[in-house]
């Protein structure tokens, strides 16, 4: 580990779960409640908001990364007001990063969580009704916990998701080491320097990450069978 320092070499573990932690906790509440609201009503174009959520998991990651890019940049209303407020774009921040995992996650975690709330026998909600459970007391103490399993494969696949994420990330959050360089895009600039032992490395520890958190996943499983 002769070509940067210890430093250096934790920097973009460390921001990669950062980023993959905190998008995980916001795309679970955002595409929960998507699902909860999707698996309740219906209406006319419901098939056409769900293509659209769907979107982010077949374009390809360039793609959304140009697209967030154009509505987050300088020129945007939200840049403007950005800028405004605060005097800093979100471009080009570790909060870039995080928005970028949340959209390309959506997709995943949202059928994750409409796949556990379906199978969730009507009854059970309509019986909690009748006992005067309004909607959201109805989703806590009867939804959630009958659908857990889903919920927690969701959060799983949204931080493997938002840990893995690479091509939308680098356009809207760049490569700036300390700053906003993940692993992914960090592998991919130590390959393109040559420098294959530095891409193994960086390789070997989120492939260890991972396999660590599905391992903890997998063994929570067994012992709720």
């Amino acid at each position: 580990m002769d070509a940067i320092t210890w430093s250096e070499f934790v920097s973009p573990i460390m921001l990669s779960l950062k980023v993959a932690l905190v998008a995980s906790i916001f795309v679970l509440a955002l595409g929960g409640y998507a699902a909860w609201l999707m698996n309740r009503k219906s209406f006319r174009g419901k098939s056409l908001i769900e293509t659209a959520f769907m979107l982010p998991l077949v374009l390809p990651p360039t793609v959304v990364g140009f697209i967030l890019l154009v509505m987050l940049g300088k020129k945007s209303w939200i840049g403007t007001v950005m800028d405004t407020l605060f005097h800093q774009s979100i471009i080009f921040t570790w909060g870039a990063a995080v928005i970028a995992s949340i959209v390309v996650a959506f997709p995943l975690v949202y059928q994750t969580m409409k796949t556990g709330f379906a199978s969730v026998k009507a009854d059970l909600e309509y019986a909690a009704r009748s006992a005067g459970a309004n909607e959201w007391q109805v989703l806590w103490y009867i939804t959630l916990p009958l659908a857990w399993r889903s919920v927690r494969a969701a959060y799983i696949l949204g931080f493997a998701r938002g840990l893995g994420e690479f091509g939308a990330t680098l356009m809207i959050a760049g490569n700036i080491p300390h700053r906003t360089q993940t692993l992914p895009t960090a592998i991919y600039i130590a390959v393109e320097a040559g420098n294959h032992t530095l891409a193994w490395c960086w390789a070997g520890a989120i492939i260890a990450i991972s396999f660590g958190f599905l391992l903890l996943a997998n063994r929570r499983d067994r012992g709720e069978e």
